[in-house]
């Protein structure tokens, strides 16, 4: 049975890459963003939907999953709390924290009933940090590096598999503001370790290791970073040890 996944953001950055490559590796993939259809080619469902207007629609038209990629995501300009309005707040709390847990809500229960199912949220360096993003968008984003640990410690012997990406420099249409003249794209680059701003596609390459066969290891090392080490075995026998250090919650 073909496996199917549903994506939040699809129409553009992460979730667009997400969406190419889990259908170049076999997915049905479901799709909903506010913005246009991607066209993608292939096992390709889209639905145009405003997140923040309710998500019963999105459950009539896709009633299970086996993956939930929650990747759909607002920035905030970097405000401070006192830039902000408690209406600005509650909008980016809705799309960065309250969706996710209400898709996850949803879909986890028939999860539960198969005794399996993966949870991907897309989280952000602003998860463990502060100054990846505005007093708005950085709350969010702990709220649900907190969510996303506290839901794989409760449903981990259930067989439910959850995962956080947190990445740091992205290029997407959400940081294109940054790449502007006096921008901060160059000042990023050089305060990152790898000193380059990375591409969607190497974010979407990482959701996709909890869909291989193998083991899955997670813990925390002595300056309490998260690290996640997949065993996956090939069809010979052979072993591959992928090793992904601070990128995953």
């Amino acid at each position: 049975m073909t496996r199917r996944v549903l994506i939040t953001g699809v129409s553009s950055g992460i979730g667009l890459a997400q969406a190419r490559l889990f259908l170049e590796n076999g997915f049905q993939v479901y799709g909903v963003d506010q913005g246009e259809n991607p066209l993608l080619q292939g096992d390709f469902y889209f639905l145009q939907r405003d997140l923040t207007l309710g998500l019963d629609p999105i459950f009539d038209w896709c009633p299970r999953v086996d993956v939930l990629c929650n990747t759909a995501g607002v920035l905030d300009d970097y405000k401070p709390l006192l830039e902000q309005t408690a209406q600005e707040i509650q909008e980016i709390f809705e799309i960065n924290y309250m969706t996710p847990v209400e898709l996850t809500r949803y879909y986890l229960t028939q999860m539960l009933e198969n005794k399996k199912g993966t949870i991907i949220n897309m989280c952000s360096i602003a998860s463990s940090l502060a100054g990846g993003g505005g007093h708005a968008y950085t709350s969010s984003k702990h709220a649900l590096a907190g969510f996303t640990k506290q839901l794989a410690l409760d449903y981990a012997e259930a067989g439910i598999q959850v995962f956080g990406i947190a990445p740091g420099a992205v290029k997407t249409a959400m940081t294109a503001a940054d790449f502007e003249p006096g921008g901060l794209a160059d000042w990023v680059a050089s305060e990152t370790p790898i000193k380059r701003w990375i591409e969607p596609e190497e974010v979407a390459e990482v959701s996709l290791f909890g869909q291989w066969k193998g083991i899955c290891h997670a813990g925390t090392n002595s300056d309490n970073r998260w690290w996640l080490v997949f065993e996956v075995g090939g069809s010979d026998g052979n072993q591959k040890t992928l090793r992904s250090l601070g990128c995953l919650l």
